[in-house]
């Protein structure tokens, strides 16, 4: 029997779980724990608290023998400075801190990788339904905190995963409102670019919100308008109190804001030309899976029409983008699962 340390590591939050894994049969999860991540300087003290607490609840010592960490980031020689938190993490140092004798970094989305093949039917929703090709490149693209990408290929019966920073490439307008939208956003924040991660993520959402807003495309309903200027007025705080993004995402599935919903329809458009331009850049035969915190709870907007419109909206090679197999992933714990695999496999 082996003991597994699996985490899931982003700007936002970690998550941090405790497996077991013996022989063939399945992980049995011991513990598990959710951290507001910025409320720590470091991912060390995390851990320690994790371990202790899960000491606590198994009234023995349960120190790992590995560990694989996702972490929202480039990883570069199992090393890693978290995007949208600074942390700096080598996992030869939490080695040596942890007392764990393996530890392995690896980008978040390459964690959610090695749990594709895994998934179960009623862990997915299909967007677009064609039948995958077993030697094609496997896609994975996620809005949630930032933008997140990657892709996977088959090798007999492994696989190669490669992590990727697509979501900081360039955000490319289409319309004249995204075009006036990317100068909003260059004025607003004061630089030279803008990336594709912000429009395409939670902050994107609060984004496009505030450029319609401030455009007067529609007035603001009293409840969100609400949300948003506690979240402005939070602003540089560790803890916030509010979610912008979720409350505009509501407000547009229950369709009782229209400047709610029109920010929810730019914010599906983009996220679909996006996954389009990833999607023309691998030819992902081998299915493309939209992973990350919000996709599946905004389900009805996803399958309306606006993503696939937008994904397939590429002239004339428009036609081999109907080819791709497309799915939600509904499980929210896929990271977690991927890491966990990875762990065992070291």
């Amino acid at each position: 029997m082996t003991l597994l340390l699996a985490g899931d590591i982003g700007g936002t939050k970690t998550i941090l779980r405790l497996v077991e894994k013996e022989g063939d049969k399945p992980f049995h999860v011991l513990y598990e724990a959710l951290y507001p991540s910025q409320d720590f300087p470091d991912l060390v003290p995390i851990v320690q608290q994790f371990l202790s607490q899960a000491q606590q609840q198994a009234d023995t010592a349960p120190l790992p023998e590995k560990a694989c960490l996702g972490i929202a980031g480039p990883v570069i020689n199992d090393t890693c400075i978290v995007t949208n938190l600074n942390w700096f993490l080598d996992a030869r140092q939490l080695e040596k801190e942890l007392g764990i004798a393996k530890v392995r970094l690896i980008n978040d989305f390459a964690a959610i990788s090695y749990t594709i093949p895994n998934l179960e039917a009623g862990e997915l929703f299909c967007l677009q339904e064609v039948t995958p090709q077993s030697d094609a490149p496997v896609a994975i693209i996620g809005a949630g905190t930032g933008l997140g990408q990657c892709f996977f290929l088959r090798q007999q019966d492994n696989y190669q995963v490669i992590a990727s920073e697509g979501g900081h490439a360039d955000f490319s307008p289409r319309t004249g409102l995204e075009f006036q939208l990317l100068q909003y956003l260059l004025e607003k924040h004061n630089i030279q670019r803008i990336s594709v991660e912000r429009v395409v993520s939670g902050q994107g959402i609060v984004s496009i919100y505030q450029f319609l807003r401030d455009q007067q495309f529609a007035p603001e309903s009293l409840e969100v308008q609400q949300v948003i200027k506690t979240w402005e007025q939070e602003t540089g705080r560790r803890e916030k109190t509010v979610d912008p993004a979720a409350a505009i995402a509501n407000a547009a599935l229950e369709k009782r804001d229209r400047l709610s919903e029109k920010t929810m329809q730019m914010f599906v458009e983009a996220y679909g030309a996006e996954a389009g331009n990833f999607a023309l850049k691998l030819l992902p035969f081998g299915g493309l899976y939209i992973a990350g915190g919000i996709a599946a709870k905004i389900l009805p907007l996803m399958e309306e029409g606006s993503f696939l419109r937008t994904f397939t909206q590429k002239g004339r090679v428009s036609p081999i983008l109907k080819k791709i197999p497309i799915y939600i992933i509904l499980n929210p714990q896929v990271g977690l699962m991927g890491a966990a695999l990875c762990a065992a496999s070291l």
